[in-house]
């Protein structure tokens, strides 16, 4: 019976998940947090430190943690993997240049055990810029495939507009029915 309640209860979106977003400054991190949040594109400052919004979609609440990318920042990101079901990294598809920092950053966080059983959504953002990397490119250039302990996908996006945002968050969804 307790089972039974629970499953329905559920469906009233009543669990809440922990998402984590992290990625190196200015790769858009917040700007798809609001956009979630909100449904448009806000002026957004470099984070200090952090931002933390609940968001609903589809019957789904997420607590998204917006972490700030800035190099003296990334040392403290590990003080709030505590209980995240998702981590997603969003990297700039324009900057060619600091991609192998995204790479580091992001095996090094997978290795955390606060970790060991969260899911992997890559957000390749500014896909709307010319010249921006594709995601199958960004894949490869983060040695994506080398994840094995890790559920993973990639999704291309633009933060400004949303798209390709919810697309991510179906992905998520997905992993959640699989719990």
């Amino acid at each position: 019976m307790g089972l039974l309640i629970s499953k329905i209860w559920s469906l009233f979106g009543n669990e809440e998940h922990k998402l984590v977003l992290v990625g190196l400054d200015n790769a858009g991190k917040t700007t798809i947090l609001y956009q979630l949040l909100l449904g448009e594109a806000v002026h957004t400052r470099p984070t200090i430190g952090s931002n933390v919004e609940e968001v609903v979609w589809r019957n789904l609440r997420f607590v998204m943690w917006d972490l700030g990318g800035q190099q003296s920042l990334r040392s403290a990101w590990n003080t709030y993997y505590t209980n995240s079901e998702f981590v997603i990294m969003v990297i700039d598809s324009t900057d060619r240049q600091r991609l192998s920092i995204s790479r580091e950053e992001l095996h090094r966080m997978l290795t955390h055990e606060e970790l060991s059983r969260a899911c992997l959504l890559v957000f390749a953002n500014k896909q709307d810029v010319k010249g921006s990397m594709t995601a199958a490119e960004i894949s490869e250039q983060l040695d994506l495939t080398s994840i094995k302990q890790h559920p993973w996908h990639i999704q291309g996006c633009c933060a400004l507009t949303g798209e390709g945002l919810h697309l991510g968050l179906e992905w998520i969804a997905s992993r959640i029915k699989k719990k």
